[in-house]
C-alpha cells in the first residue's frame, strides 16, 4: 500500500481538463457550507496541490473484490472533481443536483463519475461532521460497493488500471 504523501506527490495527471482555480480557504468554507458537510483533510490536501482534474495513470483505479460495470477487479478513477464555480467543468459543488438527477442516496459528495457510475464520499453513517467512507455507486446496475473506510485509505490503495487488469487496461467490460 502506498503512503498518502507518496501518492500525493504524483497524483495528478497531465493537462488542464477539469482543473479549477487554485483552492483558497474561503472556497473551502463556502463549499462546506453549500454541501452541508466537513470535507476530509486528506481530500483538501490533494486539492491544494491541484484543484481537480485528471488523475495520473499510476493511480487511476481502485482494486475491488467483486466486478464492477467497468472491470472485473477495479473501479476507475480517471479524474477527481475540484471545488469551484467554473461553467466549463463539473465541480464538487454540483453534487446536490447530480445526486437528485441520478437518484443517489444522501448525504454524499461526488468525487468522480459520469452519471452511470460515481465514486463518492459517503456521509450516511458518520454524519456531516464525521470522516466519510468512500463508496462506488453504479446507477445502471444498482450496485453500491463500499471501497474504503475513509478518503486517505482510499488514496493509499489506488493503483494503475493497467497493473490490475493488463489485458483490459482501457476499461472494456467485454473481457468479463
Amino acid at each position: 500500500m502506498a503512503r498518502f504523501d507518496e501518492v500525493k506527490e504524483t497524483f495528478w495527471g497531465e493537462g488542464r481538463y477539469g482543473v479549477q482555480p487554485a483552492l483558497t480557504d474561503a472556497a473551502v468554507r463556502d463549499a462546506e457550507r453549500r454541501l452541508g458537510v466537513r470535507l476530509p483533510a486528506s481530500l483538501l490536501e490533494l486539492l491544494r496541490v491541484q484543484n481537480g482534474g485528471q488523475v495520473a495513470e499510476a493511480w487511476n483505479a481502485f482494486p475491488t473484490e467483486v466486478p464492477t460495470s467497468w472491470s472485473v477487479n477495479h473501479a476507475p478513477l480517471d479524474s477527481v472533481l475540484g471545488i469551484g464555480p467554473s461553467d466549463d467543468w463539473m465541480s464538487l459543488l454540483d453534487t446536490g443536483c447530480l445526486v437528485e438527477e441520478w437518484g443517489l442516496p444522501s448525504p454524499l459528495v461526488l468525487l468522480s463519475g459520469d452519471g452511470h457510475y460515481w465514486i463518492a464520499l459517503d456521509y450516511r453513517a458518520c454524519g456531516p461532521s464525521g470522516d466519510p467512507s468512500v463508496t462506488w455507486f453504479d446507477v445502471e446496475d444498482g450496485l453500491e460497493l463500499p471501497l474504503a473506510a475513509d478518503f486517505r485509505t482510499f488514496v493509499e490503495r489506488l493503483a494503475s488500471a493497467a497493473s490490475l487488469d493488463p489485458d483490459d487496461a482501457d476499461g472494456d467490460c467485454s473481457a468479463r
